[in-house]
């Protein structure tokens, strides 16, 4: 199921028992279950999870988080994120591109974020990797959606029994090979899945969550940004 079960919350928040993956909060409103009713992870649910972006920084954070969060729970990261920007100079591409050997000396001793020095490192290089995309006049954003899976590829419903049975999709995994072919690390396709779920590239949001139709609005308003940069 990608970041929200086997990544981000090891399990899921059962609330009221309920067979179909939601759960009803306090508010009375049906909710994937897979925040576990904790006040940061249920805002992180309600207003980020699923939301669709065209933004190269905004999508570079995601991506850099992704990786750091492998082997770890996603809520982990979350509670760490405002450290991680102020680590990371707020995921400016540029920025982290011109990160020096002195830069990740600094950061293995951050307390503040995950002090992987391959993650970090990995962080840096694929800022570079986007840097050479982006001298070959190509948006980065536009690279990533023209992976967006096609209605053929994604269930007719979207249910807990499909979310339980995919961590790992056909677009992930072109994805992944697409990024690891250009230099990216830490983007193997189950880490990708969970990017393409968290940044609205598909709405994972089971049927009858009160995110999901606000998700679907955001991705249909979305104008995909084109392959060339402009």
């Amino acid at each position: 199921m990608g970041e929200i079960e086997t990544q981000e919350s090891g399990a899921f928040d059962e609330g009221e028992p309920r067979e179909d993956g939601l759960t009803r909060r306090p508010d009375g409103r049906l909710r994937c279950r897979w925040h576990g009713g904790l006040a940061d992870y249920v805002r992180y649910h309600d207003e980020e999870w699923g939301r669709p972006s065209a933004d190269d920084d905004r999508l570079f954070e995601k991506l850099c988080l992704e990786g750091f969060q492998a082997g770890l729970s996603w809520l982990t990261i979350l509670r760490k994120r405002e450290a991680f920007r102020a680590a990371f100079q707020g995921f400016r591409i540029e920025r982290v591109a011109a990160m020096t050997a002195e830069d990740v000396d600094r950061l293995v001793l951050d307390a503040g974020i995950v002090r992987h020095r391959a993650k970090i490192l990995s962080a840096i290089n694929n800022a570079g990797r986007i840097e050479a995309m982006r001298a070959e006049g190509l948006s980065f954003a536009g690279f990533l959606w023209s992976f967006e899976p096609g209605p053929d590829e994604r269930p007719a419903r979207m249910d807990i029994a499909y979310a339980r049975a995919n961590t790992v999709t056909p677009a992930s995994t072109r994805l992944s090979k697409a990024l690891k072919a250009r230099g990216f690390t830490f983007v193997g396709p189950t880490t990708i899945y969970a990017f393409l779920q968290s940044m609205g590239f598909v709405n994972d949001h089971i049927e009858g969550c009160i995110a999901r139709d606000a998700c679907e609005a955001e991705r249909a308003a979305l104008t995909r940004p084109a392959l060339r940069a402009e």
